[in-house]
């Protein structure tokens, strides 16, 4: 009843965003979107006047534009409203999921937290000599030479693949030019953006984090020890709930253990 009293100051409140799974376009399961995400954030950082806004995240990445999307949401608020944002890290926070954490003015991990894979990675099938055993022709029509470009059903091309590694590139530039803006001068004076991994305190002293902590701590640490920490959580569709979408869950899960196995997760 405190915060209702006249004249008598509050406890500090920081609500905590969970971002936890993979980051895609598609409303599948748990995993993370603009669009699915941007009532939660506008909401953590519209209710009342937070002292601060965490983020707590586990996730080994997934689109680059849904990143970018979320990572400037965050951004956008936190400069509107001039509240600083951490970030805390458990399990992962790779690729993508560490665009996300580097939308907090500080990033904060766990001893055994896997940070980095700044880079690009696209992966797929080639079916064409399954399909020429078992006797299937292969009929395709397009209006525009590179309309059919990686089609799995073909042979690779090279020009195909030269085209590929010209989109990554300009995805990875743009990866590397937000993490420089963000860190500045926290980072190493080295190559950082291989695609490369570190643990723990190795992404500290790699200027990737600010150093080892934990969200309940680290808040009392700053706030007091009456800091309210306020959690905010996606909330799984209605239907899902009910298991009205278990084949899109199970094929979430599968994407993201095959995107954590790469780190050893």
């Amino acid at each position: 009843m405190k915060r209702f009293i006249p004249f008598v100051k509050s406890d500090p409140v920081v609500p905590v965003i969970r971002l936890q799974g993979m980051i895609a376009s598609m409303a599948r399961g748990t995993a993370l979107n603009d669009t699915g995400l941007a009532p939660l954030i506008e909401k953590a950082f519209s209710k009342g006047k937070p002292a601060a806004v965490a983020l707590t995240i586990n996730s080994p990445g997934g689109s680059p534009a849904q990143s970018s999307l979320i990572a400037a949401r965050i951004r956008r608020l936190a400069d509107e409203k001039k509240i600083k944002v951490y970030a805390f890290v458990e399990d992962v926070a790779a690729s993508g999921g560490y665009w996300l954490a580097t939308a907090a003015d500080e990033i904060w991990v766990d001893q055994n937290s896997v940070v980095g894979s700044i880079g690009v990675i696209s992966a797929g099938f080639g079916f064409h000599e399954f399909i020429s055993r078992h006797g299937v022709e292969r009929r395709l029509y397009t209006a525009g030479k590179s309309k059919s470009m990686l089609d799995p059903f073909q042979p690779e091309k090279p020009e195909d693949v030269a085209r590929l590694k010209e989109i990554q590139g300009q995805i990875h530039d743009t990866f590397i030019d937000h993490v420089k803006t963000r860190r500045g001068a926290r980072l190493a004076e080295e190559d950082l953006f291989t695609g490369e991994i570190w643990v723990g305190q190795a992404a500290v002293d790699k200027g990737l984090a600010d150093g080892i902590g934990h969200v309940v701590p680290k808040m009392k640490e700053v706030f007091g020890d009456k800091v309210r920490l306020v959690p905010f959580q996606q909330r799984r569709p209605l239907l899902a709930r009910f298991g009205a979408s278990l084949g899109d869950d199970l094929l979430g899960l599968v994407e993201e253990h095959a995107a954590r196995a790469r780190f050893g997760l």
